[in-house]
């Protein structure tokens, strides 16, 4: 009488085992970091809805009535040519960076200039000086030509504050572009516009989006140069937001309230752009 002998493919599959201990940790980990970033954010919400005295209560009260007196007086304060200032410069610096900064980083990436390392660390080493140590000889120099308070030169001088991150982002995006793709297309006779706007751009979209959030939010919350070259018709939200902070009274219901207002437009445009935006960051490359 014969056994049958059972073969190892046969044999039954262990059913595999639920998430390990150390990955149980590592997300425990992520939410307490997670839970550390978002706390204060949480905590100026939930302070804009107090009242002043409320707000000013040491330990701070987390039952205290709902009253929208900060958001009142922000309202009643005429936010909203600041907020205009703060958009236009932004965004139109934004533009201009991108726009400038692609093809810098094709000509350092993809078709690179001579030297090109040299222009790259020039690129680096601007953001090197501290902009206190410049924003006498740039007032001077916007005095010189009459644009204080003026929210094109603002502009002009967040393009040229954000450019070099831009083109440092972009560059490592373009560098991972298929050599083949290019040269397909300068075998169907494209010229380098086209090339750009048709063929890479598309690609590296999660680098621009990535760039381009970042060029925005470091215009939106830039404090320095507006504070000091504008004055009531170029005023930013930044500028218009220290307003109510005051030697004398409570302000910090209405300095939380201002503040949660004027972080609207960069949680929004970092909501709208996050599929891109995380896969820009993640990857640093195109697949």
């Amino acid at each position: 009488m014969s056994t049958a002998t059972a073969t190892p493919g046969a044999r039954a599959k262990k059913p595999r085992s639920g998430p390990s201990r150390k990955g149980a940790l590592l997300s425990v980990a992520a939410w307490v970091i997670a839970l550390l970033f978002v706390a204060p954010v949480l905590w100026m919400i939930l302070t804009s809805f107090h009242s002043e005295a409320d707000a000013a209560t040491n330990p701070p009260s987390f039952f205290a009535p709902i009253s929208t007196e900060g958001y009142q007086t922000f309202l009643d304060a005429g936010p909203w040519p600041p907020l205009l200032n703060s958009m236009t410069a932004s965004v139109v610096s934004t533009l201009l960076c991108i726009v400038l900064a692609l093809p810098a980083a094709y000509a350092l990436s993809i078709k690179p200039v001579e030297k090109w390392t040299d222009v790259l660390f020039f690129f680096l080493s601007t953001k090197m000086l501290p902009i206190v140590a410049a924003i006498m000889p740039i007032y001077l120099f916007a005095s010189k030509l009459q644009v204080l308070d003026n929210i094109w030169a603002l502009t002009i001088l967040y393009t040229a504050m954000n450019l070099p991150i831009a083109v440092w982002m972009l560059r490592s995006f373009l560098a991972e572009v298929p050599v083949e793709m290019l040269e397909a297309a300068q075998i169907d006779g494209a010229g380098l516009i086209r090339t750009l706007t048709r063929i890479i751009a598309p690609v590296v979209m999660p680098g621009i989006a990535a760039a381009s959030l970042i060029c925005f939010i470091f215009s939106w919350n830039e404090l320095l140069l507006a504070r000091v070259l504008t004055s009531t018709v170029a005023q930013t939200a930044p500028v218009f937001l220290t307003g109510f902070v005051t030697s004398q009274g409570l302000f910090l219901a209405k300095v939380c309230a201002a503040s949660f207002v004027v972080s609207l437009p960069v949680l929004i445009a970092g909501f709208a752009a996050q599929d891109k935006l995380v896969q820009g960051l993640s990857m640093g490359a195109v697949r």
